[in-house]
């Protein structure tokens, strides 16, 4: 399985940094696809669907590392 590395380079560079999900959407709207099973934008991931009570671990986990991201060249602060 690949992770983000430390220095903050993902192994896979058209795949977001899970600390910046929430800078494009709220993450607690992922929710409903991680029950229902989510597919990801790139063909390396699977398919995972999970329980409830994982469903909520995830969200809380992935609320906790939130950071705010520099905006990108040519973007407004405000996305």
């Amino acid at each position: 399985m690949s992770r983000g590395r430390r220095d903050g380079r993902q192994p896979n560079p058209d795949a977001p940094p899970f600390r910046t999900l929430s800078s494009k959407y709220p993450v607690s709207d992922l929710a409903e696809s991680l029950a229902e099973g989510i597919v990801s934008g790139h063909p390396e991931m699977p398919i995972f669907v999970f329980m409830p009570n994982d469903v909520d671990a995830i969200i809380a986990y992935l609320e906790s590392i939130q950071t705010t991201a520099p905006p990108a060249p040519g973007e407004t602060p405000n996305g």
